[in-house]
């Protein structure tokens, strides 16, 4: 039972087998076989599914050819949706495409930046324009190893084992389609001390019992996930609340690119601009400019300049420096937080082009990121995971 003063925090996730994610996942893949052939090539691509079908679409621009239908096959298999039992099947599922090229009004400005048009400056960094205007957001924290909220790790963490125990056959009546939510009751002071519920939704076959799901989810799913220490007799437990989830994917539901938004970064334990990641260049700041603020807000926690930080990055479109950058460390920080936003101006390059380069983005690794989260991926070892800025953050402000 919650403490008198304590509160409640909420975050879920999903399996790479939940219709959006099966989008996102096709449509990063989409984008991976592009770069591998032409890692300059501008590419916007949304994907929708639903019963026995699935639509590509969007904006490519590259030098080169792929075979998109092949390709969102091969994910809808591999990801598990093979036979009818499954409620999908990416061998038998028709696939359209409808691809156009990236809009020629959008490529003036993101070819040839704002500040290079007007004779402003001739560097090759400022060549490139951020892809569109907007926000994003990047958050750290010292809840886990990771600098992550510690429900939405918890949720990715039983996500991937609820995967992998269908992929392993350890419970092998699973189907791809999944969800879990975990909840943490955290002290006065903001620290989490334990579990109070969680929600795990899974896809089965139709000769399972809830019974033996409900079992079978807490042994090799719940309990190997959940840190011991926040783990009482007061934690909640549902799993499969309805009762049954026999059509589950896009069979079930249908599915869109960019709808798992919060899922993809904090949980909504950190506020979000908006825009989504999956099937975009990173010419897209969407996409390149989420990756540095986090980058941003990693480095600050870890250098111990605060327990928590949240950094935002402004964009006006086809303009290579950005129009804002705010750093906000809730009362934590361990100096003025225009002084560490100052620190974080003068250590890191936000021009795209810039962006780009130091986090090596050009390279085809985005699919791996379109299920379990963008962030706090240190088992991918992903560049804007790193803490390598955190002795010249300390260095500037000495």
């Amino acid at each position: 039972m919650k403490k008198r003063n304590h509160y409640l925090f909420t975050s879920e996730s999903v399996t790479e087998g939940h219709p959006d994610k099966v989008c996102d996942q096709i449509s990063d893949a989409v984008l991976d076989a592009i770069l591998e052939k032409d890692p300059n090539a501008h590419v916007a691509c949304e994907t929708t599914v639903t019963t026995g079908y699935v639509s590509v679409m969007g904006e490519i621009t590259a030098d080169c050819y792929v075979d998109i239908p092949k390709i969102a096959r091969d994910v809808i298999i591999d990801i598990g949706y093979n036979s009818h039992e499954a409620s999908f099947d990416g061998n038998t599922c028709a696939v359209v495409t409808s691809i156009d090229e990236q809009s020629p009004d959008i490529a003036m400005g993101v070819n040839r930046s704002n500040e290079v048009q007007n004779g402003l400056s001739d560097s090759e960094i400022d060549l490139i324009g951020a892809g569109d205007q907007g926000m994003m957001f990047g958050y750290a924290c010292d809840e886990t190893e990771e600098l992550m909220p510690l429900p939405i790790s918890l949720a990715h963490k039983m996500a991937k084992k609820l995967t992998q125990v269908r992929k392993d056959g350890t419970v092998p009546y699973l189907q791809p389609d999944g969800k879990t939510q975990v909840t943490v009751e955290y002290d006065e002071n903001g620290t989490p001390v334990r579990i109070d519920t969680v929600v795990v939704s899974t896809q089965h076959a139709a000769s399972a019992t809830l019974e033996q799901i409900r079992a079978d989810v807490i042994q090799y799913v719940i309990l190997p996930t959940l840190p011991e220490a926040m783990v009482d007799d007061d934690l909640k437990i549902f799993v499969n609340p309805t009762g049954r989830f026999v059509v589950g994917g896009p069979q079930g539901d249908s599915g869109l690119t960019g709808r798992k938004i919060i899922v993809d970064t904090y949980g909504g334990y950190s506020r979000h601009g908006g825009g989504a990641f999956s099937g975009k260049d990173p010419t897209k700041v969407d996409r390149s400019g989420a990756y540095m603020a986090r980058y941003i807000a990693k480095n600050i926690v870890a250098a111990g300049l605060a327990k928590k930080c949240e950094v935002q990055i402004a964009y006006a479109i086809g303009v290579a420096h950005p129009v804002s950058v705010f750093v906000d460390t809730f009362g934590t920080g361990r100096v003025n937080d225009f002084e560490i936003a100052e620190a974080v101006e003068h250590v890191f390059d936000l021009r795209p082009a810039a962006i780009i380069r130091d986090l090596d983005l050009r390279r085809p690794i985005y699919r791996q990121l379109a299920a379990y989260g963008h962030m706090g991926r240190t088992d991918l070892n992903v560049p804007w995971e790193k803490t390598d800025k955190t002795e010249a953050l300390n260095a500037w402000l000495r």
